[in-house]
């Protein structure tokens, strides 16, 4: 008895875009070239043990009063990170060198840039930060700390910079209050606690209005060169707008990922009703990015007109108007997606899938796309665009009774609209479409959508900048 077939393996440069492999390697590599260890197999095998590169890297700095606290919680309780400040490592952690850092404070000294970041080290290397990632709330203060932390491989994938009006900031100080148990700080005006208890025991800051500028002061002389290291991963909010906002901002920039160096091979997908300009956008992108052009319908065609065997048993049903049944698609469909000029230059393909079992059937062919639209259009203006077309016989051009009439009288009277273009064959068409609609958009749950109401320049120029950027993480949680 012959053994069962096994599926056939994923294309690799498709795997290792879907395990992030590239990114892998670098993160590795990145650390190596830190850390310079003495055995680098050794290391990597105890990177990839330990590490959590998907874990979230997050600073948060601005100035004193900006909100920072409230950011850096509300981040920790949406990412589930372990939230690190000046507060937790003086006061809620066992550490090394707390104690030295400690009589710094007792003494009312500063405590030097060299023992923060070695405390900061200290606390990141263990092991919740490692698997369920940190947010470093106000630090690194100055330049000096911020070059210390990366020669110590602590590198933030997104650093938050919130930012106020100084007279804001001083106002915001004067009403401030802070738990001494918990250590959160609560606000006179913005953020009472309903508790009475917490309500008895809250202490004024320990900062007055001329220490408070003093600190200000200070935050703008050192933020020009933190801001020159962390430029390309740094994004600034507004601090002085409703906190929900705030809020929102930060945790949006989060889930955004930075650009991947590695080699982006486009599988683009466009579904949509007839008329909503799927074959237009293609042919633009196929264009401008030199990927395959594939439009289903068409590829059946050729198949027909080519006499294969495929083509044969596709022949009656394209012939009678009827659908094609899948497993005759799919494999016209598989053959094209595999050649060397897609799995090398990408492809977008429009007409296929129709529903979720041909969703799933692509998918089980490794035929995945990274980048889905979903074009909508309403049926007036599908009716409009599709029942006005004409062709003309003798030559193959295609005219628009509204947006493209024929130049002559004679063209004109010669013009055929195709059985496909009639009211009745466009709305059994759009039926067709809108009843699996909702569940492929279900299936693609990363797609994205397209008003296809409007000018084409400007559709092209939405989903191109769709195509280029990359996609936000899925596992984090949204707002």
């Amino acid at each position: 008895m012959d053994a069962p077939a096994r599926p056939p393996p994923p294309p690799l440069g498709s795997y290792a875009e879907e395990q992030e492999v590239f990114q892998l390697l670098q993160n590795m590599l990145e650390e190596l070239l830190i850390h310079e260890p003495e055995d680098p197999i050794q290391f990597m095998i105890d990177h990839l043990k330990q590490n959590n590169d998907d874990a979230p890297r997050i600073c948060v700095l601005g100035p004193p009063a900006s909100g920072k606290t409230t950011v850096a919680l509300w981040l920790c309780k949406h990412l589930n990170a372990v939230r690190i400040s000046q507060e937790t490592l003086l006061f809620k952690e066992v550490l090394a060198l707390t104690k030295e850092a400690k009589a710094y404070k007792e003494r009312k000294e500063k405590i030097p840039n060299a023992l923060w970041a070695n405390l900061i080290q200290e606390r990141l290397s263990n092991v919740d930060c490692i698997k369920q990632g940190w947010i470093l709330e106000g630090f690194p203060e100055n330049q000096e700390q911020a070059w210390m932390l990366q020669s110590s491989g602590i590198i933030p994938r997104h650093v938050v910079v919130l930012y106020a009006p100084d007279t804001v900031l001083i106002e915001r100080n004067t009403g401030k209050r802070l738990d001494p148990v918990t250590r959160e700080v609560y606000h006179t005006t913005f953020g009472w606690p309903s508790d009475p208890v917490v309500q008895q025991r809250l202490v004024e800051p320990d900062l007055s209005e001329q220490e408070m500028a003093k600190k200000l002061l200070e935050y703008h002389r050192s933020f020009p060169d933190i801001f020159q290291i962390y430029h390309q991963v740094l994004k600034s909010i507004n601090a002085d707008q409703p906190s929900v906002d705030v809020l929102s901002q930060a945790l949006t920039y989060v889930q955004t990922r930075p650009r991947s160096a590695a080699p982006f091979t486009p599988r683009i997908l466009f579904c949509g009703p007839p008329g909503s300009g799927k074959s237009l956008q293609a042919a633009l992108i196929a264009q401008k990015y030199g990927v395959v052009n594939i439009c289903c319908g068409q590829l059946l065609k050729e198949a027909v007109a080519e006499k294969t065997k495929l083509g044969d048993l596709i022949k009656p049903y394209v012939d009678s108007g009827y659908p094609v049944p899948d497993k005759l698609v799919m494999k016209v469909l598989a053959g094209r997606l595999s050649s060397l000029d897609c799995m090398t230059n990408g492809w977008v393909l429009s007409g296929f899938p129709r529903d979720v079992e041909q969703g799933e059937q692509l998918q089980k062919a490794h035929l995945t796309p990274n980048r889905v639209f979903f074009f909508h259009l309403p049926y007036e203006s599908i009716l409009e665009r599709l029942s006005q077309r004409r062709t003309d016989p003798v030559t193959g051009e295609r005219y628009h009774t509204m947006f493209r009439p024929a130049p002559t009288p004679e063209i004109q009277a010669r013009l055929r609209q195709h059985p496909r273009d009639t009211a009745e064959s466009i709305e059994r068409r759009v039926e067709a479409y809108s009843r699996n609609v909702k569940l492929l958009e279900d299936f693609y749950p990363d797609a994205f959508y397209v008003n296809a109401d409007q000018d084409p320049q400007v559709i092209f120029e939405f989903i191109e900048s769709c195509i280029i950027k990359p996609l936000p993480r899925r596992q984090l949680t949204p707002l």
